[in-house]
């Protein structure tokens, strides 16, 4: 992604420009913004899933957001944007057409090569759907490269789901195992599981093989808490649990500082990492 054809290095530092071609809410505060690059010689699969780009308009900022669709998936981007300060209200304000500009890929992805021949669980709760969606598309589109998957999701109620009618078109193709769940359903239509994502693994626990399976989680601090317990529950090695920590970036390039905790820098070495890596610096989660 980001990077020119013609050139066998890429400029991550140069910002091009990208039309907006689709736009829809995903919930009440977030947005799923859809663009393609306008010189045609730009790469849009360049990158990893779990790898993140910083967006911008001019006179309004810029920030950095994860990316939500696969590479597997080319000629255009995804992003879930939710609104939470002034740069993201200007976001928000652009219509299909109107242009943006993208410089990256940046960040230590998944290193979706290097698990062919796993079983995978994927683990997302709320904003953290949309950094495992670009994981969870790659799987389906190479499907046949991976052994068991397992993607569960769970959310504060439907109306919070982040990416709810792709994830429910998921669980029916039946590509990858999904299973749904919500703390609360109010409506009382929701046809999946209500209660928090911890109470979907005994769904799988009887197929985990512990030595052969890989865990990548992204959500609330609350939830890796949690699921960890879950997956260290059914002996998955600590090296063996990727965690992506991008929420805590800002200028995703090392310069504020604001990512910073005991010297690491989750922008540079991140966003993914393993809980081996990161299990004595709690303040990392």
């Amino acid at each position: 992604m980001i990077a020119q054809k013609s050139k066998d290095e890429i400029n991550t530092y140069k910002a091009h420009p990208a039309k907006i071609i689709a736009l829809k809410d995903l919930s009440e505060d977030t947005r799923y913004f859809k663009v393609r690059f306008i010189d045609e010689n730009i790469i849009e699969s360049d990158y990893r899933p779990g790898q993140f780009a910083i967006v911008s308009i001019p006179g309004a900022g810029e920030a950095v957001f994860s990316i939500s669709s696969p590479p597997t998936r080319t000629d255009f981007i995804e992003f879930g944007i939710r609104k939470v300060g002034s740069f993201t209200e200007a976001l928000f304000k652009l219509k299909v057409g109107d242009q943006i500009y993208i410089r990256g890929p940046y960040g230590d992805g998944f290193d979706m090569e290097g698990l062919t021949g796993r079983d995978l669980i994927i683990v997302s709760g709320g904003l953290g759907a949309v950094p495992l969606r670009s994981v969870l598309l790659y799987v389906e589109d190479r499907r046949e490269e991976y052994d068991q998957v397992f993607f569960m999701n769970g959310a504060r109620s439907p109306a919070d789901m982040l990416y709810k009618e792709d994830f429910v078109a998921m669980a029916q193709r039946g590509i990858i195992e999904t299973h749904l769940s919500v703390d609360r359903d109010e409506t009382g239509e929701w046809p999946y599981n209500v209660g928090f994502v911890t109470a979907l693994f005994p769904k799988i626990s009887d197929r985990v093989i512990s030595e052969k399976t890989t865990a990548l989680i992204c959500g609330p601090p609350v939830m890796y808490k949690n699921v960890i317990k879950e997956l260290l529950n059914l002996k998955i090695p600590k090296d063996q649990i990727l965690m992506t920590l991008e929420r805590r970036m800002k200028c995703g390039q090392g310069h504020c500082g604001h990512c910073a905790v005991e010297g690491r820098y989750t922008c540079l070495e991140g966003p993914v990492f393993t809980y081996y890596d990161i299990q004595h610096i709690k303040e990392l989660i």
